[in-house]
């Protein structure tokens, strides 16, 4: 536990807390900025990972699609009606999932959280600190 000199003038105090408040603010700035490149970072091995799929189930799906139109011609539907049932099957899943992924990029996601928990923590604490007597110890009776 630190030392606290009792009698120091309130200016001495004063100082003491606007200089340790700055250094606090100074130091959960740089923890903050250290959380938003982390989520940065983990962003963007996602989008990497997300075009790289891309490549490859784009065309596994259009071949795939092809052969249900086939499928479906072999059965006897005309090769129109069955390039629009495939086509609006297709569709109606497409919209689905473009649904669910901007649901889930909403912007509070990407919120540091730790960060602005950390600071409203010692924003408690140094209103605590300063409604104490400045910081000042009571004396056991």
């Amino acid at each position: 536990m630190a030392y606290i000199e009792t009698n120091r003038p309130i200016s001495a105090i004063f100082a003491d807390l606007v200089s340790q408040s700055t250094a606090l603010v100074r130091k959960e700035g740089q923890l903050a900025r250290a959380e938003m490149s982390e989520k940065i970072g983990e962003i963007g091995m996602a989008l990497g990972l997300v075009v790289g799929a891309a490549m490859l189930l784009i065309p596994a799906l259009v071949i795939l699609l092809l052969a249900a139109v086939a499928g479906l011609a072999a059965v006897g539907l005309a090769v129109g009606w069955a390039s629009l049932i495939v086509g609006g099957v297709a569709l109606v899943i497409g919209l689905a999932l473009l649904a669910i992924g901007v649901r889930r990029l909403k912007a509070g996601r990407f919120i540091p959280t730790k960060a602005i928990a950390r600071l409203q923590r010692d924003a408690a604490v140094a209103a605590q600190q300063v409604r104490n007597d400045h910081g000042i110890p009571e004396c056991a009776a």
